[in-house]
């Protein structure tokens, strides 16, 4: 009876420390799944901008003596921000995103209309059988067949066509619609009764915005020079893929901001899968937060984003894409063709990991171009978009560009210089790139 007890109590402490280490285990792992904070997803194309105060204003005297440049102290929260400018590759995603949901509604729905609502959900799988479908077509015949009668009334006619393309969209009828609440006119004093419960219908902005670029400002810009193979090519041909993208209007830019984090993972080249969406807003940088990017974390009221008064290398060589002379746009280095645009991260990047903020093509910001600089000092930013019909000399839609470009000269690179164009303008030396404003680092 002993040897049994004995036994009996051994069994009882094994089952014990069975019991024991099976509940360890369950809070070690279990716990870890229930307590666990969801990770921050990162967007591989941007860098991370901590926030800050800086002296935001002139670094050097202004040489057109405008006096527009008054240097203050302001604060930035954090942000991300692109590397790089908006390439031809990249922008041509959100070109194929319209295009592919025009044809998807022809060829599915069998129509043209887009909802007034935003409920148009496409299935990519379905795109890529309808893109399969129409590129195994072997003419033109052939493939308007596959879709409705309606389609051409957004098709290029055949005349119009350039060779090998058998099916194109009118750039004119490539329209992005998209929605938005007006945060601003809701947060208004006369409307903080209403709130934003019924923010949404009362305040809901509904765009239609023409998205392809207009590849005819290499022509428009430059009368006098021989740019005609810019204009065929700089946006279509794959060589120029890594290439800024340009004759892109303010609105245009903004357009691509709200489609990009809707669609995130299409960007991402990952259309319909969840875990590439990225939580924030995607958005055109302030004119503050562009001018305390591009300084780079530097401690110094530095010039240029690399962190020096020079423009030069010690051996000579340009430290952005910009003119350094009359008549001179190589800068006596003529392995680099700088005389456009070149290449996006053709030169180094800044202390905070951002290529090409001097130089190469200047970038749109969301802020109005104001002379006094704005009143504010804590994420200063002015903003107003102006209607269509309004007066083209209307202030307030002159927006701030930064950076200069490949044919300014080094005064217009400089972190601090300020200039404007007007937000239905596109241009060949004005690109852009976008910030996202997402939740903190966990």
């Amino acid at each position: 009876m002993v040897k049994n007890l004995k036994i009996a109590r051994f069994r009882f402490l094994s089952m014990l420390l069975v019991l024991t280490m099976s509940t360890l285990l369950f809070f070690a792992f279990e716990s870890n799944q229930i307590f666990r904070k969801p990770k921050l997803k990162i967007d591989p194309n941007m860098a991370y901008i901590p926030g800050g105060s800086y002296y935001m204003g002139a670094s050097d005297e202004q040489v057109d003596n405008a006096l527009m440049n008054h240097k203050k102290l302001v604060s930035v929260s954090s942000f991300w921000m692109d590397k790089t400018e908006i390439t031809n590759e990249q922008y041509h995603k959100f070109v194929n995103y319209v295009s592919d949901s025009l044809k998807y509604l022809n060829y599915y729905l069998k129509t043209i209309d887009i909802p007034d609502d935003d409920t148009l959900k496409v299935d990519w799988n379905k795109v890529s059988s309808m893109n399969r479908n129409i590129s195994n077509a072997k003419t033109a015949k052939s493939i308007e067949d596959l879709l409705s009668s309606k389609l051409t009334e957004l098709v290029l006619q055949q005349q119009d066509r350039m060779k090998g393309h058998p099916l194109q969209l009118d750039p004119k009828k490539m329209i992005y619609r998209y929605y938005f609440v007006d945060l601003k006119k809701a947060a208004d004093t006369s409307n903080s009764r209403k709130g934003l419960i019924n923010a949404k219908n009362l305040f809901k902005v509904t765009k239609n915005e023409a998205i392809y670029p207009d590849t005819l400002v290499w022509g428009r810009d430059f009368s006098m020079s021989q740019n005609d193979p810019l204009m065929i090519m700089y946006f279509s041909h794959k060589s120029y893929s890594d290439y800024p993208v340009v004759g892109v209007t303010w609105k245009q830019a903004t357009a691509f901001c709200h489609w990009r984090t809707e669609h995130s993972d299409y960007f991402q080249g990952r259309p319909g899968k969840k875990d590439y969406i990225i939580d924030g807003v995607y958005r055109l940088p302030s004119e503050a937060e562009w001018e305390y990017a591009a300084r780079g974390n530097a401690k110094i009221n530095a010039m240029f984003p690399w962190g020096a008064p020079f423009a030069r290398t010690k051996e000579g060589r340009l430290m952005a894409n910009f003119k350094p002379g009359r008549g001179d746009y190589f800068g006596g280095d003529t392995k680099i063709d700088g005389i456009t645009p070149v290449k996006v991260g053709s030169y180094s990047e800044n202390g905070f990991g951002l290529y090409d903020m001097a130089g190469n093509v200047a970038e749109w910001t969301s802020t109005v171009f104001d002379e006094s600089g704005g009143p504010a000092d804590f994420n200063p930013n002015y903003q107003y978009d102006v209607e269509e019909t309004s007066e083209v000399s209307d202030a307030r839609s002159r927006k701030s560009i930064r950076g200069g470009s490949w044919k300014d000269i080094a005064y217009n690179c400089q972190v601090s210089t300020r200039n404007y164009e007007y937000q239905f303008n596109a241009k060949s030396y004005i690109g852009f790139r976008c910030v996202l404003s997402a939740p903190p680092k966990y």
